[in-house]
């Protein structure tokens, strides 16, 4: 699988923008503390820490040849078996919720035959973060997709939304009374951002990999939850948008006071010199997500970077900023600048469901998470509703294609014996939570 946290961050990329420093005060002072009932959490996905997903998408690309992936998931975290630990950390960080993804793969193995022990493994799950004062925030799919599913073309086959609609409909009536908020799918404008990023050798190698995906599969295509051919996407995000909205009604169907939104992948895109094109690329990469969320109880935005775009296209990373993994500016404002116009577009409550920096530096992320939240509780005061910000990620975990090189965790995780340890920037956020104020 392919995310943007990978490639808009990558020397694939043409790097971003020239500007204020990443971590400039803001010259307008504004209230400290965040309203009562504000959601502080962390964010997981169920593949990305689980481990042994095997009926997924993911895991054939994984361990094809040719593939894009750096090497296969595997163990992951082993959070399947270590979910008790993982809300205990949580919990003692002080923050008061949890996102996590529910692993359709796991559910539905073959088409039709849902599985009884994994709906009540993640109904645990949930009644796990109940016990410890946690508000369960649930993705009903964070990308991966069953096997069968890829292997009859995905998001692109014309059955998709119905078959997601009716995974939605098993998991809610089994799952969603105890659920605090819940979102459909992930990202799912991400195959919209990476039609601009890839480059040709990229969507080459993508190609080879989905060609080795299906011969693995014994199918004639094989379409991942976010890779896909290139010329698939436009049908792709028709069905994704139809899905969305039929999972929507389906969970509704079965609790309607439960809030559901969708997350989306946005930058903080500014505008630079005459002509810029930054309004014909929000329109491009959000436009279709933004007039499909009418109707959502939220929006859940999900920001790591900002892009200024000029008349020709992006500007490249200034010197002598903070950078993440690859190079690219880790820039403050960027996170309350992208819920504004997310609130601005959409007209929704806005929940910050992802939010971070992949380094190994972990005084870049200490220094990221309050900066960060200043322009967001900015935001607010200025009239922005913003329900929670959820902090990507509790873990160092299987980031995609890159596997276990990248850390965007809170925590460390120890690829043998699976050891969690906080770093310093979990009790940066931690007492954020506690005090309910920057």
């Amino acid at each position: 699988m392919i995310d943007r946290r990978t490639l808009m961050a990558s020397g694939l990329a043409s790097g971003l923008a020239a500007g204020t420093p990443a971590f400039a005060k803001a010259a307008v002072k504004v209230p400290p503390a965040f309203p009562a009932g504000f959601i502080w959490g962390t964010a997981t996905a169920g593949h990305q820490v689980e481990g042994n997903n095997v009926n997924s998408d993911c895991w054939v690309l994984e361990n094809v040849k040719p593939t894009l992936f750096a090497e296969p998931s595997r163990d992951a975290c082993n959070s399947f078996m270590l979910w008790r630990t993982d809300l205990d950390l949580v919990k003692a960080m002080g923050l008061n919720s949890y996102r996590f993804s529910l692993e359709w793969p796991r559910i539905e193995p073959e088409e039709g035959l849902f599985s009884m022990a994994m709906l009540d493994h993640y109904k645990a799950m949930i009644e796990g973060c109940r016990e410890r004062g946690l508000r369960p925030i649930v993705t009903f799919n964070h990308y991966t997709t069953p096997r069968w599913f890829a292997a009859r073309g995905g998001w692109t086959h014309p059955g998709s939304a119905a078959s997601f609609a009716r995974f939605c409909d098993r998991a809610a009536r089994h799952l969603a009374a105890g659920i605090d908020h819940a979102t459909t799918l992930n990202e799912p404008n991400i195959m919209n951002i990476l039609r601009v990023v890839l480059p040709p050798q990229v969507v080459a190698a993508q190609h080879e990999m989905l060609v080795a995906g299906a011969r693995a599969a014994g199918s004639a295509t094989f379409a991942a939850g976010n890779a896909i051919e290139i010329d698939q996407i436009d049908l792709a995000t028709t069905n994704l948008i139809a899905g969305h909205k039929a999972g929507r009604e389906a969970i509704k169907a079965v609790r309607p006071d439960l809030p559901v939104g969708v997350s989306l992948s946005m930058f903080d895109d500014q505008a630079a010199g005459k002509d810029s094109i930054r309004d014909k690329m929000r329109d491009h990469l959000y436009g279709p997500w933004l007039a499909a969320v009418k109707g959502d109880d939220f929006l859940g935005v999900q920001n790591y970077e900002r892009q200024v775009w000029t008349a020709s296209g992006k500007l490249p990373t200034p010197a002598g900023v903070p950078v993440n993994y690859m190079g690219a500016e880790v820039y403050a404002p960027s996170l309350g600048n992208s819920v504004r116009y997310a609130h601005a577009a959409s007209g929704l409550p806005i929940m910050v469901t992802e939010h971070g920096v992949g380094t190994v530096e972990d005084q870049i992320r200490c220094d990221l998470i309050p900066a960060a939240l200043a322009g967001l509780r900015a935001a607010m005061a200025d009239g922005v509703p913003v329900l929670g910000y959820l902090h990507w990620s509790l873990l160092d975990n299987f980031e995609w294609i890159s596997g276990y090189k990248v850390k965007f965790g809170l925590h460390t995780v120890d690829p043998v014996t699976f050891a969690r340890a906080p770093k310093p920037s979990a009790a940066v956020l931690g007492a954020i939570a506690r005090r309910n104020s920057l």
